[in-house]
């Protein structure tokens, strides 16, 4: 099944469905990972990522509610947050709610190795994300895979899209998001390598019981299957921009390259990695103008003609206009993601995200 596409209404409608898909990297930040192959590619890559901002997973200053907040906000409801496994949008106040309202689910379980929710491993945002309590429950910490004897998860009496297996004890994802987890479990095995005191998470081709707390999780050869099946789309390689730009300052390096997950446990192991492999968000709006540099720090340029370019926060609010100009001035910005809607002499426009440094 291909990936849902939003069809929203107004201005974050339009941020979303035509913004620029280019995910917004910095330049050379996989470069000491080019030309490297199986574990030597695997250290380089850890060490990328490693030592990212950590935050509390509960407190009265910015924490993994609030992360949450912003990574998983739903574009076409700026008030709500998506939840994972059901794609159901629920008011992002609603923490908890006595139950009632929403959770936050470790997609890596916390007991695969039983880090709790201490700073590292259990408030890492790139693994966490918003879901209702009882499918919380219901998922536990069942390794992923494709289920046999599939038994769906019903969410107040509406199909989910998601299974547990009355068989094992495994779970399978809805369609639109297998191979978003795919991707957040091979970030936590690449991330957690057992350095500076952490744990040292792997992947295994094994189903584990409910009781075992080693650092595992499977099924490997699912989960590279899904990471193909479901290429990334724009609201998770939009949250890979959120949480490296503006919280943890590091990235998933299967977002922004996919194809890694073959070179490092799949049919391409062993061989060297380019780097120039690029996901297919990268072929999309191709024949619009481009903004550069991207990231930008103070001073930006656009590849083509065109009359007068707007800038957006991520609510959709307006929060700058600028007249056409060989080079636009975005000093005026904080850190942070945002978009830019440039419109042609003809009135016709593209859509555009940036990240300001």
């Amino acid at each position: 099944m291909q990936k849902q596409v939003y069809f929203f209404t107004g201005i974050l409608a339009l941020i979303f469905f035509f913004a620029n898909a280019a995910q917004a990297q910095p330049e050379g930040y996989y470069e000491t990972a080019e030309g490297l192959a199986g574990e030597d590619l695997k250290t380089a890559l850890h060490h990328i990522i490693n030592d990212h901002n950590e935050f509390s997973y509960t407190s009265s200053a910015t924490d993994v509610w609030d992360i949450l907040k912003e990574t998983d906000r739903d574009p076409e409801n700026a008030d709500n947050v998506i939840m994972i496994y059901t794609g159901r949008s629920i008011d992002a106040v609603q923490e908890y709610n006595s139950g009632n309202g929403w959770t936050r689910e470790h997609i890596w379980p916390q007991s695969r190795g039983d880090f709790g929710t201490s700073q590292g491993a259990g408030t890492d945002a790139h693994h966490i994300r918003p879901l209702e309590n009882s499918v919380n429950s219901t998922r536990s910490n069942r390794s992923f895979a494709n289920c046999n004897s599939c038994v769906e998860v019903v969410f107040q009496g509406e199909s989910t899209g998601s299974f547990y297996d009355d068989s094992n004890y495994s779970f399978e994802p809805r369609d639109e998001v297998k191979g978003d987890v795919a991707r957040m479990i091979f970030y936590m095995a690449l991330r957690y390598e057992g350095t500076n005191g952490e744990l040292d998470l792997e992947l295994a081709n094994t189903l584990f019981d409910q009781g075992d707390n080693a650092p595992l999780h499977g099924k490997l050869d699912d989960l590279l299957e899904w990471n193909d099946s479901d290429p990334v789309d724009e609201f998770e390689a939009n949250r890979n921009d959120v949480i490296h730009y503006q919280f943890q300052g590091n990235r998933n390096p299967f977002i922004d390259h996919p194809e890694l997950a073959r070179f490092i446990w799949g049919e391409s192991e062993g061989e060297l990695w380019g780097g120039e492999v690029v996901s297919t968000l990268h072929l999309e709006n191709r024949e619009s103008g481009k903004l550069f540099p991207n990231p930008v720090d103070y001073q930006m340029r656009y590849t083509e003609t065109y009359s007068r370019m707007e800038i957006f926060n991520q609510t959709g609010q307006i929060i700058g206009e600028h007249p056409h100009r060989e080079s636009i001035d975005l000093s005026y910005l904080d850190s942070g993601v945002y978009y830019c809607r440039v419109y042609a002499a003809d009135g016709t426009f593209s859509m555009h995200r940036i990240v300001k440094l």
